[in-house]
């Protein structure tokens, strides 16, 4: 773009629109059908603007190996938020970024550009679907943020959905998503038992108000094989403007029980 002004197309899912932030020159909103989807400084794009975003680059961080390049899978990809995030602070990182909506890729790209520099490839696919076909053991991390209007697709809560997840991780490998519920968290709730049957652990982060059951929001769940850094992940997100909190172990437990 030769100058920053907001941009709208028809995608394959709604109406986009693409809006500069008037505090950072080269920042911009993306936005489908009036809800904000993703948010992007090309100047810094370890700026996370979003709070559920700034969570899911502490998980991001708090992988084994701080700095260490990374085999990554992001099912949804948005403005591609977190492959650009992942380029900057694992630098070497091979990325994959499934996305349904190929319009809103189209559009992305060519407003948005990724760095040259960073291995992302791009896919335009059903996340289940392009899933099912990945290889055995590939990916370090799987990062989920895909939502039909304000909730998740069925076909990506499903116990086949997380065998299928914990088949495309490695033995080290840690699975996020991005989730929206609210009390009394029937779909929080089924979603750590569906997980549980696959993943020997888990850990929920949240704002205490969605916790307690106040308001409907984001939480991320995290699963795995291996034991979680979870006091450095509560460290950190207890540091944010919005603090979240971690549950693990007993606590979360109590929650899903």
């Amino acid at each position: 773009m030769t100058e920053p002004i907001p941009v709208t197309r028809a995608v394959d899912h709604g109406t986009a629109k693409l809006m500069p932030d008037v505090d950072r020159e080269r920042a911009w909103l993306l936005t489908v059908d009036g809800a904000p989807q993703s948010y992007v400084d090309l100047d810094d794009p370890g700026h996370l603007e979003f709070e559920y975003a700034r969570r899911l680059g502490h998980v991001l961080d708090t992988l084994d190996g701080p700095g260490r390049p990374l085999d990554a899978v992001h099912l949804g990809g948005g403005a591609l938020t977190l492959p650009r995030y992942l380029a900057v602070t694992r630098p070497g990182s091979r990325q994959q970024v499934v996305e349904a909506d190929g319009a809103l890729l189209d559009l992305v790209t060519a407003h948005l550009p990724l760095p040259a520099d960073c291995d992302v490839t791009l896919h335009t696919a059903d996340a289940r679907a392009w899933l099912e076909a990945a290889p055995a053991d590939s990916a370090d991390v799987i990062v989920a943020d895909v939502f039909g209007g304000s909730r998740v697709p069925a076909h990506l809560t499903t116990a086949a959905y997380a065998d299928e997840a914990a088949r495309v991780l490695r033995e080290g490998g840690v699975y996020v998503a991005n989730l929206a519920d609210g009390a009394p968290f029937d779909f929080l709730r089924s979603q750590l038992a569906t997980f549980g049957t696959c993943f020997e652990e888990l850990a929920l982060v949240a704002e205490p108000g969605v916790l307690r059951g106040r308001r409907f929001g984001n939480a991320l769940l995290i699963a795995a094989h291996h034991p979680l850094d979870t006091a450095a992940l509560a460290r950190r997100t207890a540091a944010d403007a919005f603090p979240a909190r971690v549950e693990h172990g007993v606590a979360l437990r109590r929650f899903v029980a």
